[in-house]
């Protein structure tokens, strides 16, 4: 049976042309005499490939459901990182394109969720805000009045965001790791 577009959301998991894939962008509408579509991006969980497709009606597509599970980041040993389920306490590694571009957001200790198709590991979900410690920026400019200057900063696991002047080198941040901005120093 197939996904009615109006059942979709943004991301859901499904299973489309036999792969596994998150709706990272929808957009529903409804044509006057048609029927209702839904435009939608796609991100391959294997591979991270993203793809633009539309759906009209219920076409061969479903949802998936996945089970989940608390996780902990342990180490990176250069090609995986490695994660303990806290509730089994095994330990095994995830390749990173598993994780995509949130793995600059992981730190030692980080505790995720991760969303199991039966037994493989698909999806690591991170907590929307992370704090993380600045490596490398340069010194505020004093005398700088213009509002709302700011300045690269290099956080710990190596992700760049802008940040106030006022931001130094050793200073915890708190990140959003969905849109990857600068929320408020600790």
């Amino acid at each position: 049976m197939g996904l009615s577009v109006s059942e979709m959301r943004k991301g859901m998991v499904i299973l489309y042309e036999g792969e596994l894939y998150e709706i990272t962008d929808y957009e529903h509408s409804k044509r006057g005499r048609g029927g209702a579509i839904a435009r939608t991006r796609l991100r391959h969980l294997k591979t991270g490939r993203s793809l633009s497709t539309t759906f009209k009606g219920s076409e061969n597509t479903e949802s998936v459901f996945l089970e989940s599970r608390p996780l902990q980041y342990l180490y990176s040993d250069g090609e995986n990182y490695v994660f303990m389920d806290n509730e089994r306490f095994d330990q095994f590694p995830v390749p990173s394109d598993v994780l995509g571009g949130q793995a600059e957001f992981i730190v030692e200790g980080l505790n995720v969720i991760g969303y199991y198709n039966g037994d493989t590991l698909v999806k690591v979900e991170l907590p929307n805000f992370v704090e993380l410690k600045v490596v490398h920026t340069e010194p505020g400019v004093r005398g700088d009045t213009v509002s709302n200057v700011e300045k690269p900063a290099t956080l710990e696991g190596g992700v760049v965001v802008q940040v106030p002047l006022f931001v130094k080198e050793g200073d915890v941040l708190k990140v959003d790791t969905r849109t990857g901005k600068y929320v408020e120093r600790i």
